[in-house]
């Protein structure tokens, strides 16, 4: 079976409504208690087979759940049943619907996944355990355990979309019976699905289920502002009926003369959106002119087309109020031709138009194409609608081991708006409004993205934080040696580019701790007189021997723990040599003179070079910014990377005497690979042009200013500079602060050293 035939089945019950205008607001339908006779007649379109299976395992949840009972006196089977009638509306597979019926059962009953395998099959018993929440595992917060499960649930979607499917419709069975529970709990709930449950319906396409869990929501969240938005769309209902009518009329006369068959429908804003809108643009009800809309569906692709030209020869179109999201449709697969027009008394009125395929996808989304059963190469296909974003939660998990960071990614994902931009090649990219060129590269490929170091949009360079607008061209320009910046972290917008920087960052952090650790650990061993031991099979003994002193899991761990400072290398080489000793290994007479020999202020202490190329591994302070030249130590915090000071800084001295074991000596490198930042002051006049002025001398000294701080005083006589600014060494700054003292407005120059 294909789409079309399957989208076929879908469209009697999808097009419902459609002959006539129909202006009552979505509303949910009154809960009332589920009977299995009733699930029995939607579940019309499975074969006997099938419905033997959903009888087992209807049978199956109603002894699992005897004696439950819900919060509102109801039998606990009627929620399972209920969730199922959701799923046989969207018209799932038998596997969907027993596992919809038996959804609770091993969270709430006992029941294992070895016991559901054996008595439904192994698919069945997956889609229950990705619905189950991991509420019998300890968390330190309900937070964490929330995002776990989340996680859980997600990862599940990834490998099969009926999870979440069954999911959001337990979700919204159970927002329909929301009243039932305490306050509390109930504002939790509505607060959890309007940011994540609603969200990830529009993302998949579900129009409906989306629009009516927002109402729900809102309705629980803000119940007197959902009452009073009510009772103002049912007066403006009543009062602009008959702009409504004449509208149809006259749509339905000009596609007659046109001979295009078509089916006009009503289209309503729902309360909530109501709501944002008055929210968002700062209006009151009053102005809120779109709230009514049609909905047009034509037989054919062309047609659309064709009823678009009728429409704008019948009213006047308003300017830039057209979108075509058939060419580009939406990421959860949504394609319609949206126009605005004015009616002919003024008012402005937005109609969609679409086929029937597309009206089937527009309000069922992914449900309406997921085929579970298809023989064909269509199954394929169907498989695309969604694939983006649900493909993307696997390259995301593989980024990030925290449920909560994981959680955090895929929030930033589940925004409705988007912007299209197109590659220089003209392939057409989508991304969430406001990304920037580094989403841009990253939806590229994480390799791009990773190696990202300019950007031109429509052909001018841009800086890579440029939000990107609908239509730009962008092009991304990459090198070999470049890596991610912690500083997009502020800017980026996909989660995508976001757990695939911080990623990136964390694996360089770990390879650049672990070579410190090595060096650290190596330096301390050439103290007791020995090599540090290669991890190879000879001395496989001898570290696993370590390791279970140290406590730690591996020998990586290890010297990662040894570079932040967490382990103190010379304790370490002392034990390892001692292992080394009991294995007959004897220090070596001219390694152990090296290892006095470079280190004469402190025995075994070892001996760090500083170039600037360390990155996350080594850190300069802040409070001294030690510049070649300067005389520095290393402090190795519990923790942190090694944080470099200058001999002189009050703050070295005053960490020195608490904590003088963590102290170890270090030294600049004879060609440092970058310049290095350190502060000025400059007390000048005040006058026109000062500042250009001392930017001009500090550039004639061949420096770089990064930073400038003219603080809040008010103007007076006299002023303060406080500038970073990047040098080489000791004697470039010298020269740049001779060169500043020349300029007429200076008074006085010097370094802040602490």
């Amino acid at each position: 079976m294909g789409i079309r035939s399957f989208a076929a089945e879908l469209l009697p019950s999808a097009l419902q409504g459609l002959q006539r205008v129909t202006t009552a607001a979505p509303v949910a339908p009154k809960p009332q208690a589920a009977s299995f006779a009733a699930l029995l007649d939607k579940l019309s379109y499975l074969g006997k087979p099938e419905l033997k299976l959903v009888r087992d395992a209807y049978k199956f949840a109603d002894e699992a759940h005897l004696g439950q009972f819900r919060d509102s006196g109801e039998p606990y089977i009627t929620h399972p049943i209920a969730v199922a009638g959701l799923v046989a509306d969207w018209r799932l597979d038998a596997q969907a619907v027993m596992a919809a019926l038996m959804h609770d059962a091993m969270e709430d009953c006992g029941i294992t996944k070895t016991q559901l395998i054996e008595r439904f099959g192994a698919p069945t018993a997956d889609l229950v355990d990705g619905l189950t929440k991991l509420d019998k595992l300890r968390f330190s917060t309900r937070e964490e355990g929330q995002a776990e499960s989340f996680r859980k649930m997600l990862l599940a979607m990834a490998r099969d979309v009926r999870v979440i499917l069954i999911k959001l419709a337990d979700r919204m069975h159970n927002m329909r019976t929301v009243q039932a529970i305490t306050p509390e709990r109930r504002a939790r709930m509505a607060r959890e699905t309007l940011e994540i449950y609603a969200p990830i319906a529009h993302r998949l396409g579900l129009n409906q289920a989306f629009r009516e869990l927002q109402e729900l929501s809102f309705a629980c969240l803000n119940p007197w502002r959902h009452a009073a938005l009510a009772k103002a769309l049912e007066r403006a209902r009543g009062h602009r009926r008959d702009i409504v009518a004449r509208v149809e009329q006259d749509v339905l006369r000009a596609f007659a003369t046109a001979r295009i068959k078509v089916q006009v429908g009503g289209r309503e804003k729902t309360v909530y959106s109501i709501y944002r809108k008055m929210r968002d643009k700062h209006t009151s009800f009053a102005q809120v002119s779109d709230i009514f809309g049609f909905r047009i569906v034509v037989g054919t692709l062309n047609e659309c087309y064709l009823a678009l030209g009728v429409l704008h020869q019948l009213y006047k179109p308003v300017p830039g109020r057209f979108k075509d999201y058939i060419a580009i449709p939406k990421l959860n697969g949504y394609q319609s031709l949206h126009t605005t027009l004015v009616s002919p008394l003024g008012t402005a009125v937005e109609f969609q138009i679409r086929t029937g395929l597309m009206h089937a996808v527009a309000e069922s989304g992914i449900a309406a194409h997921w085929l579970y059963k298809a023989k064909d190469k269509d199954s394929d296909e169907a498989q695309r609608l969604g694939t983006m974003w649900v493909q993307s939660l696997l390259d995301i998990q593989d980024d990030t081991r925290d449920a909560t960071e994981f959680l955090e990614h895929v929030k930033i994902d589940l925004v409705p708006d988007e912007v299209y931009v197109f590659t220089p090649k003209s392939k057409i990219l989508s991304l969430p409004r406001g990304a920037t060129a580094v989403d841009f590269a990253y939806a590229i490929h994480s390799d791009v993205g990773d190696h990202t170091v300019a950007a031109r949009v429509n052909g001018e360079p841009v800086a890579l934080r440029t939000e990107l607008h609908s239509g730009d061209v962008v092009e991304v320009i990459t090198a070999a040696g470049a890596r991610p910046n912690p500083a997009w972290l502020n800017f980026v917008r996909t989660g995508r580019a976001r757990s695939k920087i911080r990623h990136h960052l964390k694996t360089m952090e770990i390879e650049e701790s672990h070579a410190m650790g090595e060096r650290l650990l190596t330096q301390a061993m050439r103290a007791e007189g020995l090599r540090l031991p290669p991890d190879d099979a000879a001395n496989q003994a001898l570290w696993q021997q370590v390791l279970r002193w140290s406590g730690n899991r591996a020998r990586g761990e290890l010297l990662t723990d040894i570079a932040i400072g967490r382990k103190i290398a010379t304790i370490v080489a002392k034990q390892l040599s001692k292992f080394m000793l009991e294995q007959g290994t004897r220090p070596d007479a001219v390694m152990l003179t090296l290892g006095r020999y470079a280190s004469d202020d402190g025995p075994g202490q070892p001996l760090v070079v500083v170039d600037g190329s360390e990155g996350a591994s080594l850190h300069l302070a802040t409070c001294c910014r030690p510049i070649p030249g300067d005389a520095i130590v290393g402090y190795l915090g519990r923790g942190e990377a090694l944080l470099v000071h200058t001999v002189e800084c009050r703050v070295a001295r005053k960490q020195a005497e608490k904590d003088p074991e963590r102290w170890m000596r270090v030294e600049w490198a004879e060609e440092p690979t970058r310049p290095f930042e350190t502060a000025v002051t400059i007390l000048v006049r005040n006058g026109k042009g000062v500042l250009a002025q001392v930017a001009s001398a500090i550039s004639a000294a061949q420096a770089d200013i990064t930073h400038i701080d003219m603080g809040e005083a008010p103007a007076s006589e006299a002023a303060e500079l406080r500038l970073l600014i990047a040098v080489r060494d000791r004697q470039h700054l010298a020269d740049v602060l001779r060169t500043v003292r020349r300029c007429p407005p200076v008074l006085r120059v010097w370094r802040v050293k602490s």
